[in-house]
């Protein structure tokens, strides 16, 4: 957290933003701000979506777990593998299928 609020603190100066600026726009007070740049946990992670959408970095946020390789690995994994049930043979008066079908075959010849 600590690393994302500095990161938020840099992009506000870069963009030459006071606090009093940033803290008008995204409607929240200045200790609020203070802890989000200090990376403080305590504060909802609303409050840093405010921040990114004056900053202009709210895109950014879909960035967050879009490559997740491992949690794909496990969901693939934990996946039920598709088995075919196995053939049925069909029989009537104890004939399978294909005697069955080489009687009606050779009786209509």
């Amino acid at each position: 957290m600590e690393a994302l609020g500095q990161r938020l603190r840099y992009a506000r100066l870069r963009r030459r933003f006071s606090m009093e600026t940033v803290c008008a726009r995204a409607n929240l007070s200045r200790p609020t701000l203070y802890k989000i740049e200090n990376g403080d946990p305590s504060v909802a992670i609303g409050f840093y979506v405010l921040v990114l959408r004056v900053l202009g970095l709210l895109a950014n946020l879909s960035l967050i777990a879009k490559e997740d390789v491992l949690g794909r690995r496990l969901q693939d994994e934990s996946l039920p593998q598709r088995r075919r049930a196995p053939r049925k043979k069909v029989t009537r008066g104890g004939i399978d299928g294909k005697a069955l079908l080489a009687t009606v075959f050779f009786k209509h010849i």
